[in-house]
């Protein structure tokens, strides 16, 4: 997929100051209104735009004119694991990627794609072996045990290696764990490998873990996006645009100073990141793609995420671009689905 050149960032943040002039229209509520509406997103820990809306207070401006502000939810790793806080409504966006959405979708949970970011740096995920297991390539797999999130990024990576390597699922164990427990399963050895990403998957790499193949090794598809729960874009689609809006303004300067992105909060201490571990964050950073509305390019690699998990048994039925896209646009004003267009790719 072809990479593409977005607004400069004093284009992105006119667009967004004009736009929340027309949008309490969309909001269902606002000032004068019941109360504020509140809505809650997934803390972002010590890194990325989210940590520095957070931290300077970007996202809550934003929203305020519409009655709305921010709740920081604390979640473990991975989109797959905090299913059950979007169909209690105590979440209401994160960002994930296809596989996981797909994978929620089929479980009937209420969430929507709104954005899709294109691919950027594909080394931040993939299947790492412990060293005592004697796995060096993705055909050293069969027989053995590997730690997946399942119906979601983890197992459509290891799905997608064994397919490419011609070997059947059916050949290798796909160990069902969620983030934070395939971690000490890995470390003491109670799996083989372990299909991961983002920190985790770093964190593993830097105490030992060995690579044998990556979201780019494997043409991965699988990706990222902005995800809201249905209710809240039905009912609030003006306050889900200036959220969106101000998660691109962010993006835009993540990419032009990506040191303002890493140990946003701490400096030191766990969460901190130095060395070679915070230069190749911050290579990832600049790298970083702005979230955009779906595309027809997006639909198609949606359906190589969900032809491979049906084909597998991992989803029941077939999941559309239609059933997991959600056209934001068209629940707004004029004024406001221009705006929101406006920041698209020309």
């Amino acid at each position: 997929m072809s990479r593409r050149r977005w607004p400069l960032p004093l284009a992105v943040a006119v667009t967004v100051t004009v736009a929340v002039t027309v949008l309490a229209t969309a909001c269902g509520s606002g000032p004068g209104g019941a109360g504020p509406i509140v809505l809650k997103v997934t803390d972002p820990g010590n890194a990325g735009p989210l940590a520095v809306g957070k931290r300077d207070g970007t996202f809550d401006r934003a929203l305020a004119p519409l009655g709305a502000k921010i709740e920081w939810v604390r979640t473990s790793p991975g989109f797959s694991s905090m299913l059950k806080l979007f169909n209690t409504s105590e979440l209401d966006v994160s960002q994930a990627a296809f596989s996981p959405v797909v994978g929620a979708l089929s479980k009937d949970v209420p969430v929507r794609i709104v954005a899709v970011q294109d691919p950027a740096d594909q080394d931040q995920a993939g299947i790492i072996a412990t060293r005592e297991s004697g796995i060096r390539a993705v055909g050293d797999l069969v027989g053995r045990r590997v730690a997946v999130n399942p119906a979601g990024k983890g197992e459509y990576i290891v799905l997608k290696a064994l397919a490419q390597s011609g070997i059947p699922a059916e050949k290798v164990t796909r160990v069902p764990l969620q983030q934070k427990d395939a971690a000490p399963a890995f470390a003491s050895g109670k799996v083989d490998a372990w299909a991961s990403f983002l920190v985790p998957y770093q964190e593993a790499k830097a105490n030992g873990g060995v690579e044998i193949a990556t979201e780019r090794s494997i043409g991965s598809r699988d990706n990222s996006v902005v995800v809201f729960r249905t209710e809240v874009l039905e009912r609030h689609a003006g306050v889900a645009a200036a959220f969106l809006g101000a998660l691109r303004q962010l993006t835009v300067r993540q990419r032009a100073i990506p040191t303002e992105f890493e140990n946003v909060f701490d400096r030191t201490g766990p969460q901190a990141l130095s060395g070679q571990r915070l230069a190749d964050a911050l290579r990832v950073d600049a790298q970083a793609t702005v979230p955009r509305l779906p595309s027809a390019e997006d639909a198609e690699a949606l359906a190589d995420v969900v032809n491979l998990f049906h084909a597998n048994g991992v989803v029941s039925r077939p999941i559309t671009a239609a059933d997991i896209f959600y056209d934001l646009a068209s629940k707004l004003p004029p004024e406001q689905a221009a705006a929101l267009a406006s920041e698209q790719v020309k």
